[in-house]
């Protein structure tokens, strides 16, 4: 009966703490690292109550970051020739066999990562776009 709830908490330490630490890492590392921050506090908050009051500025500064990415062109192309090596690398990874840790599993890791970064980027262009729609209706 209170090995459920053990279990549970332990479950979320674990889930929720490697997702944050991945994101805190991604800070200073290429990747979206305030989303995963983010990520890793509502896992953690859904069980600690008391990490609730860290998730609100964290959102807003992941929103206002990821609408960043996509405010001008230069950071827009930036973005897509990032996510465009992404693909190239893990290709590479997956083929050559002489780079380091070379394989389809770090080839697909590099690959999803592109993936990813496309993605976030298309729902920050939408958001701004939308923003800017609201701001200036026709």
């Amino acid at each position: 009966m209170g090995y459920g709830r053990s279990t549970r908490q332990g479950f979320v330490i674990i889930v929720g703490g490697a997702v944050l630490l991945a994101g805190v890492a991604l800070l200073v590392l290429p990747g979206p690292g305030l989303l995963l921050v983010l990520a890793g506090l509502l896992i953690l908050s859904r069980e600690f109550p008391a990490v609730n009051r860290y998730v609100e500025p964290v959102r807003e500064r992941a929103i206002q970051a990821a609408e960043e990415s996509v405010t001008s062109w230069w950071r827009l192309t930036g973005s897509v020739l990032t996510g465009l090596a992404l693909f190239g690398a893990g290709v590479a990874w997956g083929l050559v066999e002489e780079l380091p840790l070379s394989g389809w599993s770090t080839g697909s890791g590099l690959i999803l990562s592109g993936f990813i970064l496309f993605g976030l980027l298309f729902w920050s262009w939408r958001r701004v776009r939308a923003r800017r729609a609201e701001s200036f209706p026709e």
